[in-house]
């Protein structure tokens, strides 16, 4: 009897040994999840670029020598940096730098010639003088003193008029020095040469009107930098002059640069028709803007609102606007909450109700397997 119920034992416990095995076996295993925190932190709303933006320089020019010639001196090539002031292009002037000598070697004579005249007006007006006194005391005519007096006022006069022949002569410099200025081409502003369209002994011509020909000389300000970029015309309205910005560059992807908003483009661009935009101008401050080039492509992120130190999950844990899924410690199943949300932005999301600091919250939402309910295990 007692090797009989050993045995019942021995078959009961193997029975229940196969039934949990085929329990584990047939059991759900928990999903993979990747879970974060929820913690205090800055949440901001922001509005961004639609399309890439450019950075700019605040000041550049693309210049040409507005008449036709041949260059003779190019002090300067690709990537240098100038002055206000210094000389960048000059074309044969020969001719005009002669018609200068000579007007101002006419100016010299004028002079001459007005100093002479001058000096006799001077001795026939003492002259005319002398023989009025005379007259007065009846030791001249009155012929004489006529004459004498006619003689110095034709003197005084022919002063006056080679004194103006010497302004003349001097506005025939002034116009002679502007004939020879409109062959040179000198930096309106100090800048970087960022093009150079021309050789030594090359012809250039000025731009037919209406066609764009390339510039003899792109000078480029890099003191001064702004990003300009497309935003949609539904966001446009949100934005103001003076607000922050965080700009952000292909060539620097580990680095954000401060910025504000200046400019708002008062008018929409309609491009593409279905994509209209406004442009706006973020000017990023003048240390951080170093090292930067213009022509980088740059995004504007623009901040309308910021709220700090609140409570905040990645936005990418919320679905259906107001739900999220929480992973419960105890239990470690999935647990759907509905959440009353704040600002927002396409990192993260304002918690205003429905959460605590220290849940876990789910981002892969999009997993295979992923529902309230079910069982799952941190990744």
């Amino acid at each position: 009897m007692l090797r009989r119920t050993s045995k019942w034992i021995i078959v009961l416990v193997i029975l229940l040994g196969l039934a949990g095995v085929v329990f584990n076996a047939l059991r759900p295993r928990p999903v993979s999840v990747i879970v974060a925190e929820v913690a205090q932190g800055i949440v901001r709303e922001t509005v961004a670029n639609t399309r890439a933006g450019t950075v700019k320089a605040c000041r550049r020019a693309k210049l040409a020598p507005p008449v036709g010639g041949q260059i003779a001196a190019l002090p300067v090539t690709e990537g240098d940096r100038v002055e206000q002031g210094q000389l960048l292009l000059r074309l044969w002037d020969d001719d005009l730098e002669a018609q200068l000598r000579l007007a101002q070697r006419d100016v010299e004579a004028a002079g001459a010639r007005a100093e002479e005249t001058c000096a006799e007006a001077d001795v026939a007006g003492r002259e005319s003088k002398r023989v009025s006194k005379l007259r007065e005391r009846g030791l001249s005519s009155e012929e004489d003193a006529d004459v004498a007096s006619g003689h110095a006022r034709a003197s005084a006069a022919a002063c006056r008029a080679m004194r103006s022949n010497v302004g003349v002569a001097q506005a025939r410099v002034e116009v002679a020095v502007a004939a020879l200025e409109r062959m040179r081409l000198v930096a309106p502003f100090d800048g970087i040469v960022a093009e150079v369209n021309g050789e030594l002994g090359e012809f250039v011509t000025p731009s037919p009107v209406g066609i764009a020909t390339p510039p003899a000389i792109d000078l480029v300000d890099t003191s001064c930098l702004y990003i300009a970029a497309p935003i949609d015309e539904v966001d446009a309205p949100a934005i103001r002059a003076g607000m922050r910005a965080d700009v952000t560059l292909d060539a620097f992807r580990d680095r954000s640069f401060p910025g504000t908003v200046r400019r708002i483009a008062p008018y929409v661009l309609d491009i593409e028709k279905q994509a209209r935009t406004v442009e706006i101008e973020a000017e990023i401050e003048a240390e951080a803007a170093a090292g930067l080039l213009p022509g980088y492509s740059a995004d504007v992120e623009v901040i309308i609102a910021e709220s700090g130190s609140v409570l905040r999950v990645p936005t990418e844990a919320i679905f259906d606007s107001n739900r999220t899924l929480v992973l419960d410690p105890d239990s470690g199943l999935l647990q759907e909450r509905e959440v009353e949300t704040g600002l927002a932005n396409w990192e993260y999301t304002e918690i205003t109700n429905g959460l605590v600091g220290g849940e876990r919250v789910v981002l892969s939402l999009d997993r295979e397997g992923v529902a309230a309910g079910v069982a799952a295990r941190e990744e």
